[in-house]
């Protein structure tokens, strides 16, 4: 064979590779609203910086007349690029070719991509869309998962994964994604689950559909699987251009800091009125970050999940912060189980990926009732307990309103390593709210008042005034000072620069026993 003839052999199969299960399925993709696993890719990173891996490897499978169906790529895009300027790893499931389905060489490929990520130190990012395991090849599909999730562990906590979900996710397909860091869905056309509906039906008799079973919206609002459910591919593509913005490339670099566009100093008046004088009234605490953090950088995460907890990525002159903060709108900002857990993970994402943390606390205390009880609160409020006491990045504190009983301990206080802590005046930090306090140490008083209600509020208001107030916490330094709410964006600012520098050496042991 001439070279000739060698280029143009080369040529037909870099077009067939591209054109990877043909024109047909690419315009079944289309019609179902969405696109081809090199359009995605295109779309997500910047233009023309896309080298890519292995495109011209072909499946091993001989069985079930697989011999007969030789596509160059084998089903999934591999490579790198840029996003922002920075290199980015990629893989993109290809769902014109096979369904999507793994095989051997398929999982080689993404073992390849995975493991020069972590070779270099750069983010890896998984655009899914898949039928699950390639029932030709057999084992070697489950053994090519597992090869998969494997270097989902190593690299967890080295570089950031990031996980789309853009078509079916299902049985053992979903335990990569779930080990990433963070997953995206797009309504409508993406789903996640162990067994499909009709596997559920044959099995329990109970009728679901894909949507109700596994869609976006049951992933980001019930089962706290998902942390962004975007409106379509573009949407959940630009999203992750975003998040990585906000994150280093990996677990031994800063984040990028930016150039600021926002005044340090400038100091929000309303932040003054933005908490109500009843202790019970709700506000919204994104409300607050807002006026705090640099104008228009706060990224909330998991927003429809545990919403009675907020937790997102935002800017302080610049520089990556995490937030994590109560939501007296919902539930008055009471932790429970579901809002422990979202928390503490984000708090470990931060700490892994030195990403400093900042907490807004106004939290009556942990979720009552026997549903948490025997949910298990007491572990999973232990979680974030534990995850506080285990991060070693800056941690700032601003008390905001009430911080009552254990829960005052949870958030963020200087007991667990806290290296600033701030109060507003409206603070309230005691062992229990003044009612409940009033109860227990007024009884034989309230029962033999003549007008208990009108004795009760009086203690209550006493008690509040003598006890429940951030000055005894301040003077035995658990507070490092009480601030008028209008200097929080300077003071943070300012102490962040400071902590820049932190270092903080552990014991030595080669993990910890997070209560799971």
């Amino acid at each position: 064979m001439t070279m000739e003839e060698r280029i143009e052999e080369l040529r037909e199969r870099v077009e067939r590779a591209e054109l990877g299960g043909g024109e047909a399925r690419i315009e079944s993709q289309h019609d179902k609203g969405k696109m081809t696993a090199r359009e995605r890719v295109d779309y997500f990173l910047d233009d023309d910086t896309f080298n890519e891996f292995d495109k011209l490897r072909t499946h091993r499978s001989h069985n079930f007349g697989m011999e007969e169906e030789q596509i160059p790529g084998d089903g999934v895009v591999t490579g790198y690029g840029e996003v922002n300027g920075r290199t980015v790893f990629v893989f993109a499931h290809d769902f014109t070719v096979f369904g999507g389905s793994l095989g051997e060489v398929f999982a080689e490929k993404v073992c390849k991509v995975m493991d020069r990520a972590m070779e270099v130190g750069a983010p890896v990012v998984g655009l899914n869309d898949s039928a699950g395991a390639r029932i030709q090849e057999g084992v070697s599909s489950l053994a090519g998962y597992a090869d998969i999730f494997t270097r989902n562990e190593k690299a967890s906590g080295v570089i950031p994964q990031i996980s789309a979900i853009m078509g079916p996710c299902a049985g053992g397909a979903v335990y990569s994604p779930a080990i990433t860091d963070f997953i995206f869905m797009v309504k409508d056309t993406s789903h996640m689950f162990i067994t499909g509906p009709d596997v559920i039906e044959t099995v329990t008799g109970e009728q679901v559909g894909f949507e109700e079973l596994g869609g976006a919206t049951t992933h980001a609002s019930e089962s706290g699987v998902a942390h962004f459910a975007c409106e379509n591919e573009e949407a959940a593509l630009d999203q992750i251009r975003r998040l990585l913005s906000y994150l280093p490339q990996n677990n031994v670099e800063d984040p990028p800091r930016v150039e600021p566009w926002d005044d340090p100093e400038r100091r929000d008046e309303e932040l003054t009125s933005i908490v109500p004088d009843q202790p019970r009234k709700p506000y919204d605490m994104t409300s607050v970050i807002d006026s705090v953090v640099d104008e228009g950088s706060f990224f909330e995460v998991q927003e429809q999940y545990a919403p009675n907890i907020v937790v997102g990525f935002a800017r302080l002159d610049g520089r990556s912060v995490g937030i994590v903060a109560n939501q007296p709108r919902v539930n008055a900002g009471t932790l429970d189980i579901e809002a422990s857990e979202k928390a503490s993970r984000f708090v470990r994402h931060c700490d892994s990926f030195n990403v400093p943390i900042l907490t807004f606390v106004d939290v009556p205390g942990f979720m009552p009732g026997t549903d948490q009880e025997h949910g298990g609160i007491i572990r999973h409020g232990a979680k974030l307990l534990y995850a506080y006491s285990e991060a070693s990045v800056p941690l700032l504190t601003v008390i905001t309103r009430k911080a009552y009983g254990g829960a005052y301990d949870v958030m963020a206080s200087k007991h667990l390593g806290a290296d600033v802590n701030y109060a507003w005046p409206s603070a309230e930090i005691a062992v229990m709210g003044p009612k409940g306090a009033v109860n227990v140490l007024y009884r034989k008083e309230l029962a033999n008042a003549d007008d208990p209600d009108e004795l009760r509020e009086e203690l209550i208001d006493e008690y509040r005034e003598e006890f429940a107030n951030p000055y005894t916490a301040a003077d035995r330094g658990y507070l490092d000072a009480v601030i008028e709410p209008q200097d929080t964006r300077p003071r943070l600012v300012s102490d962040l620069e400071m902590l820049a520098s932190k270092r903080e050496e552990g014991p030595s042991k080669k993990h910890g026993n997070i209560p799971l």
